[in-house]
């Protein structure tokens, strides 16, 4: 017989390593307790309840019966029963999902504060003015978040006594919590409930109704977070930090979660709730100023976290609450962080022994290290920013400024960079940070709603310019010295100085893409990007190659750590001055004039090859044959035949292209005249380009160079194909060696791109020396999708209704194109166990998609240059543990 399930879990009942079932703030919660930390006592719903509500509109029968011993038990330990008339029991009601989403759902403080119970904690606190305070404050967060009245009412109310709710004193509290009973009513038909207990169970169903709103969908979806896991929700005893003077709240970082530095990072808020820190409505104080306002609790919490992070071995995020004195800790997690903060806090951790190099590695990740290497601004000793803020979230963000989500989403959508400007964000305004480059804000710090969320998305913030007064009704902000921005305006946002500038600086290469070219290391962050770098390429399987077609590409790609080029298109070497040279030999009338063409574009290609040969020496280069069809390379038609038809005498070699542009035109090219096709079809072309090749390596050769060329043929879908083309292709290498009397070794494979090569691998494999996989194509083919066409489309319509997670030319489809190349790679190597096999479509560059690749066996990933650090990190991530070192958290 199973054991029945369980709902509600104390925290003394639970662990961190229970964070499917509690969440994260649940397992955090008690983990701390576990350990001895001051945690004010509670419960835990757990995310199974959460899933039956969802999936059925109500709460398991058995929640019911739980939740109440579970308070019952609370009640005991604190002494006080849930609102009591005399001296009440409060609790908050808290989201706390497995996987952090900040400010994503709700949260309800005060429970069990009615018209009775405001008068008891009046006169058990000594403070009437907080029991009041506390009581609006229930009121209006019940009314938005329980009962759905636009908050904006209760905030237009506040106005209407005085500017802020700090400034209200206990008649006009009074009054207030009054006016916002009765918009509830007005608005709902209903009087805000008075019964405590059906205030607690109402919150716990509002906090599961929250795992379903629009800005936490979009919140999961951006940061792929599944659908299925349903929240937690704790139950705690609320403790005040807004009791007076010696009371407060703060959240703080063990390390900067921007630059990763040690030491305690945070603000703190004297005589204030913790939502008022977060929101970043009131300016915080550094949290340094505790140590002044209350030393022993600033030394207490020190000795916490330092407990905290050695105990998670990672850096940690931390909410408090300082009750008159006594430091009551709130909430621990592994904290977000920017990409810089990532690599060093990995870096210091293995120096202080703390963690392993393997696991210093897993807690940095490409996307991370791409960030890393984008350019930052260059900013002249002469530049004079508008104002100067908290630098939230690094980086160099340039965009028209906007001033609500709303227009960032509009303009977004057409392309338009934008920069999103609020005094403070919220939740609502999250579709509109992840439009934007950068996000601005007047109010608030580190810890603020827009510095936590800015942060984990790896967008640039600056938070706290308070030289910027914002008028979004205006659609302006002001400087203080009377410089007026208005919306559409170009700003610069420097997230790494906490500056924003008027127009569009300039932007220089950054310290980290520097290092990684030069292989120098110029401070911490470089030496931390270098570490990972070397244990990465120490413990990987999978090689990364270039994605190259000039010698300066591969020289780049060389510095940057590539092991050989996986992927040389030689169509791109037809571009520019020598299309002339193609469309001669498209126009050719005989066998002659073709083969006059084709002379005059050996020597050219033999020279590209030779440049790429030598800066590659000693490393791989796979040089596909040409690929797309011919007539890219001639006119557009309609342009063509616009400028004959409106030409009294058009010019004889126009019309003979528009002939020849008529004759190749096809309906559907991807799928036509291209690839293996096009070399077999016209005579003399794979023969030229092979024996520029071949040629290439004699040269290289007699020059005491280390050549390793290999030819691909590309777009087989039948062995016939392939062995027609290899052997044409060893004919030439034969003729070049009997004309130079040098041997060459140069290995013949294939690109498989089409779902039947994948399927008929074992077959191609006899004919091929190794196989690189063309993903884009198979990408194309497999789901009978146009890249260019879709993306534009309706891919935007699929992503937003969950049809795809992402984009599948973006990371591969493991299911579908996915399952090919695994067929592919097993079926070809059961008949040729030296089969080398390897991925150069954009695919290959992609974190996700590396795992994939290693998983499935192959030998190498090949991307584009900038991607080639990043690619190194990925292999060596796949290559450990998935879950080594991982935190659930980030």
């Amino acid at each position: 017989m199973s054991k029945p399930t369980k709902y509600v879990y104390t925290f003394a009942e639970g662990d961190r390593d229970m964070a499917a079932l509690l969440g994260g703030k649940g397992a955090g919660l008690a983990e701390m307790t576990r350990i001895g930390l001051p945690v004010p006592p509670g419960f835990t719903v757990t995310t199974d309840a959460c899933k039956v509500y969802l999936a059925t509109g109500e709460e398991p029968p058995e929640l019911g019966i739980e939740a109440a011993q579970a308070l019952a038990g609370l009640e005991r330990a604190m002494g006080r029963a849930l609102g009591a008339p005399d001296d009440p029991l409060l609790v908050s009601v808290r989201s706390g999902a497995r996987f952090s989403m900040p400010g994503m759902m709700e949260t309800i403080l005060d429970i069990g504060l009615n018209d009775r119970s405001v008068t008891g904690l009046a006169k058990a606190s000594g403070q009437e003015r907080f029991a009041w305070d506390s009581y609006r404050r229930l009121i209006q967060m019940f009314g938005h978040t329980v009962m759905g009245v636009d908050g904006d009412l209760f905030e237009q109310a506040i106005a209407a006594h005085k500017a802020h709710d700090a400034d209200l004193d206990t008649a006009e509290l009074a009054r207030l919590t009054e006016e916002f009973k009765a918009i509830i009513r007005k608005e709902t038909g209903e009087d805000f409930p008075q019964d405590p207990a059906e205030q607690l169970s109402r919150a716990i169903r509002a906090v599961f109704d929250s795992w379903n709103t629009e800005r936490a969908r979009v919140y999961r979806h951006r940061e792929h977070i599944p659908e299925d896991l349903g929240t937690a929700v704790n139950v705690q005893a609320m403790v005040f930090g807004n009791l007076g003077h010696d009371s407060g709240t703060g959240v703080t970082f063990t390390r900067d979660p921007a630059t990763g530095e040690r030491g305690m990072y945070g603000d703190y808020l004297p005589d204030a709730q913790g939502e008022d820190v977060v929101a970043g409505v009131r300016d915080a104080l550094p949290l340094s100023e505790l140590k002044t306002l209350d030393p022993r609790s600033y030394v207490e919490l020190g000795d916490h976290l330092r407990t905290l992070e050695s105990h998670y071995r990672d850096l940690c995020d931390v909410e408090f609450t300082v009750e008159r004195g006594k430091l009551w800790i709130l909430q621990t997690r592994v904290g977000k962080r920017t990409a810089e903060a990532a690599f060093r806090i990995a870096h210091d951790l293995r120096e202080e022994g703390t963690i392993t190099d393997d696991e210093a590695l897993v807690r940095v990740d490409g996307a991370e290290l791409t960030r890393l290497m984008f350019p930052r601004f260059d900013v002249q000793s002469a530049d004079r920013p508008l104002a100067h803020g908290v630098p939230a979230s690094p980086g160099a963000a340039v965009g028209a400024v906007v001033f609500d989500s709303a227009e960032a989403v509009r303009r977004a959508a057409t392309g338009e960079r934008v920069v999103l400007v609020r005094r403070e964000t919220t939740p609502d305004d999250l579709p509109g940070m992840i439009a934007a480059q950068a996000v601005l804000t007047s109010r608030g710090g580190k810890t603020s709603h827009a510095a936590v969320v800015a942060r984990g998305m790896g967008k640039v913030c600056v938070c706290g310019a308070e030289a910027l007064t914002v008028d979004p009704a205006g659609r302006l902000f002001t400087t203080e010295a009377g410089v007026v921005v208005r919306e559409g305006d170009t700003v610069s946002v420097d997230g790494t100085a906490g500056t924003v500038h008027l127009g569009e600086l300039p932007l220089t290469a950054s310290d980290v893409g520097r290092a990684l070219e030069s292989g120098t290391s110029t401070g911490p962050l470089t030496e931390a990007v270098l570490g990972a770098l070397a244990h990465a390429d120490a413990v990987r399987r999978l090689e990364v190659r270039a994605n190259a077609d000039t010698p300066e590409d591969a020289v780049r790609a060389r510095a940057l750590g590539a092991q050989g080029i996986g992927l040389c298109r030689t169509e791109h070497m037809f571009l520019g001055e020598r299309r002339a040279l193609v469309e001669a030999m498209i126009l050719a009338r005989d066998d002659t004039d073709r083969e006059q063409a084709l002379a005059a574009l050996l020597p050219l290609q033999r020279e590209d090859f030779t440049g790429i040969l030598a800066a590659m020496d000693a490393l791989p280069v796979t040089i596909r044959l040409i690929d797309p069809p011919l007539h890219e390379f001639l006119p557009d038609r309609t342009e063509l035949a616009v400028r004959i038809a409106r030409t009294e005498h058009p010019d004889p070699h126009d019309v003979e292209l528009l002939a020849a542009v008529e004759r190749m035109h096809e309906q559907n090219p991807m799928l036509g005249l291209r690839g293996v096709r096009l070399g077999l079809a016209v005579p003399g072309l794979m023969a030229m380009q092979v024996r520029a090749i071949a040629e290439a390596v004699v040269r290289r050769l007699r020059d005491g160079g280390t050549p390793r060329a290999e030819i691909m043929i590309p777009l087989v879908g039948t062995v016939e194909e392939l062995r027609l083309a290899r052997a044409e292709t060893e004919r030439v290498l034969a003729e070049v060696t009997k004309e130079t009397g040098v041997a060459l070794d140069c290995p013949i494979g294939t690109m498989i791109e089409l779902p039947r090569a994948a399927l008929i691998a074992d077959r191609i494999a006899t004919a091929a020396d190794f196989f690189s996989f063309g993903t884009n194509d198979l990408t194309q083919t497999t789901w009978g999708l146009s890249r260019d066409d879709a993306e534009a489309s309706f891919f935007p319509l699929y992503l937003d209704k969950g049809v795809f997670e992402v984009s599948p030319f973006d990371s591969i489809d493991q299911e579908g194109v996915g399952r090919l190349v695994e067929l592919a790679v097993e079926a070809g190597r059961t008949v040729n166990a030296r089969l080398e096999t390897g991925v150069c479509g954009e695919h290959g560059g992609d974190p996700a998609s590396i795992h994939f690749f290693d998983r499935a066996g192959l030998d190498y990933v090949s991307c584009s240059p900038f991607r080639i650090p990043a690619a190194r990190l990925e292999a060596g991530r796949a290559a450990l543990t998935e879950t080594a070192g991982a935190s659930d958290s980030r």
